[in-house]
């Protein structure tokens, strides 16, 4: 199979998705988690674990969703595809049925779906490499 979307292009929305997909949502300080007592000790001092936490870069999903609306519908129904191969939605040896039913879903629908794949970047990572495509080196200096 040959690409219709650059390489490159592929593995800057496989990055900018893991970006995506590593923001912890910051919780309300004025708000009581839920279940917390037991973790608290004798004294009322929240113990346990806690997890970090950073405000959202809501950047990181613009430029994502911006990268998405930029692809040609092809080549959009190209990602979509192989995320869905990677997914295992599709196999490898499927890949017009995939590509066919991609191709069937409006631009729109189609970013959409790939914003709330919760796993978009493995997915597309996963697809690649059924295709034998790597982001290794990709966009790194020799």
């Amino acid at each position: 199979m040959d690409l219709l979307t650059p390489l490159e292009t592929l593995c800057r929305i496989i990055v900018r998705a893991r970006e995506n997909e590593a923001q912890v949502p910051a919780t309300d300080p004025d708000e009581d988690p839920d279940n917390v007592d037991d973790l608290d000790d004798e004294d009322g001092n929240a113990g346990g674990l806690s997890s970090l936490e950073d405000e959202l870069n809501t950047g990181v999903e613009e430029e994502l969703r911006a990268i998405l609306e930029d692809l040609a519908d092809d080549q959009l129904a190209e990602t979509l595809a192989l995320a869905w191969v990677g997914r295992g939605t599709y196999d490898a040896s499927e890949w017009d049925d995939a590509f066919t039913e991609a191709n069937d879903i409006d631009p729109e629908s189609s970013v959409d779906e790939l914003m709330e794949m919760p796993l978009l970047a493995s997915y597309l990572d996963a697809g690649l490499a059924a295709f034998d495509f790597s982001c290794d080196g990709v966009g790194q200096l020799d």
